[in-house]
């Protein structure tokens, strides 16, 4: 890109820094982003470059790949049930220790090592995030899944006074319930909470697919826009199923719960944070109630 079709795209984008300018963003990161560091870096800085143009990015993350990593080397073997892990007392220190002193304290290193502010938000006076325990249901009944919750409260004072003072919160899916016991979040349901709680102007799930396709084959067959009776038809014709049904279900949640839009876009893509936010065509797909 020569210097000239920078400062287009610069012109291009400034209806959008002026729209979203003081407007909260809550990006939840996740998928294999977490495990290549070229990637991270790219979303790292674009949330870098939100806040310098005066956006208040707030990130939630979980620890995926890591957390599975982790438990091999102490010979446990990781259990699910429909995509939830069973987190006993061994695993629930894993996943703490993974998402606090590993994951997050590396986001927050990065985002300082990029030139921007961040804050880790776990622990003590920190916390932000607590929740109660939470049972699976299944076709024959609740399943107990150990130490794995719901937020049920968010102090979203806390994140407000750093983000109105330049800093990125960074906040791994971890919650304390009412008896200072942790309990493990799901982080989609956790990024929810967040931006339900702070009434976000836009929640960004980052994973591993370009948004929602109509053959999963094709990426071609991306659509880009999507209203709440779109999402039901899709489900009901099976073209959203499996895990993505959860984050279609979370994203119309937040929506009907004040949070202006959604938005599912692939981490993979350089910079495509930037592209869906400051961009007309945008890079994934977007959901709104109507």
């Amino acid at each position: 890109m020569n210097a000239l079709h920078k400062a287009e795209a610069l012109i291009e984008a400034l209806d959008y820094f002026r729209a979203f300018r003081k407007k909260i963003i809550v990006v939840k990161l996740g998928g294999s982003i977490m495990d290549d560091s070229d990637c991270l870096n790219s979303t790292l800085a674009d949330l870098v470059l939100m806040e310098t143009a005066g956006m208040f990015p707030v990130l939630v993350h979980g620890g995926g790949k890591a957390i599975d990593q982790a438990m091999a080397k102490q010979g446990l073997q990781p259990k699910k049930i429909a995509g939830r892990r069973i987190t006993d007392d061994d695993t629930l220190a894993i996943v703490r220790d993974v998402l606090t002193n590993e994951t997050n304290a590396d986001i927050v290193r990065r985002i300082r090592n990029l030139g921007g502010r961040a804050i880790p938000l776990h622990t003590g006076a920190m916390q932000v995030m607590w929740g109660k325990k939470w049972l699976l249901p299944t076709e024959s009944g609740l399943v107990d899944l150990g130490h794995v919750g719901v937020v049920d409260k968010v102090d979203n004072n806390l994140i407000s006074d750093f983000i109105s003072a330049g800093v990125i919160p960074v906040i791994p899916s971890l919650a304390i319930d009412d008896k200072n016991a942790w309990l493990n979040i799901n982080a989609d349901t956790a990024a929810c909470a967040v931006a339900i709680s702070l009434k976000a102007e836009k929640l960004v799930f980052l994973s591993d697919t370009p948004g929602i396709l109509r053959d999963r084959k094709d990426p071609v067959s991306l659509i880009t826009s999507l209203n709440e009776k779109d999402c039901k038809d899709l489900i009901e014709k099976g073209v959203i199923d499996a895990g993505m049904i959860p984050k279609v279900e979370a994203c119309l949640d937040s929506l009907q719960k004040g949070v202006g839009k959604t938005h599912m876009i692939d981490g993979r893509q350089k910079h495509s944070l930037l592209l869906e936010i400051f961009t007309k065509q945008g890079t994934g797909t977007e959901i709104t109630l109507s």
